[in-house]
Parts: structure tokens; sequence; C-alpha cells
């Protein structure tokens, strides 16, 4: 499928995106071997292909909750510009 120069405009006009004129060629054959690819897999066979609901139908296994890092605030209050009672002190950045 070829994509005409007017769309690519279009297409970057409603992106908000600027596309300068020596890539608009670039863009529309990428973009155009995009939906061959597209147009490509839509007439793939799929009829022997059983359907999912979801993508993970078995049960995930989880990892087991356990604490893998220690508490390093005071090593990290150290080197704070700021703290106060335990906790950094930062500047207000709204009032």
């Amino acid at each position: 499928m070829i994509i005409k120069r007017e769309e690519i405009e279009k297409l970057a006009t409603l992106s908000r995106i600027s596309i300068d004129e020596k890539t608009i060629t670039d863009v529309s054959e990428r973009l155009s071997s995009v939906l061959d690819l597209v147009d490509q897999l839509q007439t793939a066979n799929t009829d022997s292909v059983q359907s999912i609901s979801r993508p993970f139908q078995v049960s995930q296994r989880l990892r087991a909750d356990e604490i893998t890092e220690s508490n390093q605030r005071d090593a990290f209050q150290v080197i704070a510009p700021a703290t106060d009672n335990g906790l950094f002190t930062v500047p207000k950045m709204i009032d």
C-alpha cells in the first residue's frame, strides 16, 4: 500500500510533529512497508488456531515476598543536603 505525500503531511499535522522535506519520502516508504506487513498478516489462515480470552490463561508463578535490600536510610541521610527528624528536607515547590 502506497501512502501519498499529502497523507504523510496530514499525519504529521495531526501528530503535531514536524517532518522535513527530505524525510517525507523515507517516512512514506517505512509506513507503506508496515501497512504491507499488516496486509500480509491479515491473509494468514488462523482457522486452526484456538482463541484465548487472555494471554496468560495459566496461573503465573509468583516469587516469594522476601526482603532483598536492607534499610539504607541512615547512610543516605548522611550525604543528604538537609534532614529533619529522620526525613529528607526538600525545597517547597508549590505555594
